[in-house]
């Protein structure tokens, strides 16, 4: 097995900068491609915005919204290898204090009182059952800014009424999302 893989930064200060992470079982970076089409789509909501990257794993989505403008990101990972890579990728890029890392449980740190975020990426380990329980403590909790913006990768296609019946409603969306 790889000891490590590398993700590039698209687009914003840090363009085409590669960070390294463990390669672990389940941890799948979103592929450039994906991540491209997404920030293009988040463009006019980046800038300024207060971040929130659950279950961080490689860090593609925070480093790559820090990049493009957001004022602060919030990285949630518990993994203990991962988190030193994150660490080690934090302090190569970031000055100015934009990303935060929490090492810790997704599901815990929803839990406790905190910042309100503009911006989720929700990309849960597909095979643990978490989207459901982190989508509810969202739509329940106080994490969640009055116009915030959900991003979730799921395994399948989720449908809307799942989401409302915790809460979540989906605003307009790009074609075939």
């Amino acid at each position: 097995m790889k000891k490590h893989g590398r993700i590039r930064i698209i687009g914003g200060r840090w363009k085409r900068r590669q960070l390294a992470f463990p390669s672990l079982p389940g941890l799948r970076p979103s592929p450039d491609s994906v991540r491209e089409t997404l920030f293009n789509w988040l463009a006019p909501h980046i800038t300024g915005a207060s971040c929130l990257d659950l279950f961080a794993g490689s860090g593609a989505f925070g480093f790559e919204a820090a990049s493009r403008g957001a004022a602060f990101v919030q990285l949630v990972e518990s993994h203990s290898l991962t988190v030193k890579y994150l660490g080690d990728s934090i302090a190569l890029l970031d000055h100015e204090g934009i990303l935060k890392l929490h090492a810790g449980d997704a599901i815990r740190y929803l839990e406790q009182p905190g910042e309100e975020f503009d911006l989720v990426f929700l990309d849960p380990p597909f095979e643990q059952g978490l989207l459901a329980p982190c989508c509810d403590l969202l739509a329940n909790g106080s994490r969640l800014a009055a116009s915030a913006i959900i991003y979730i990768e799921s395994p399948k296609q989720i449908r809307s009424y799942q989401f409302r019946q915790v809460g979540i409603s989906f605003g307009n969306q790009p074609r075939g999302w």
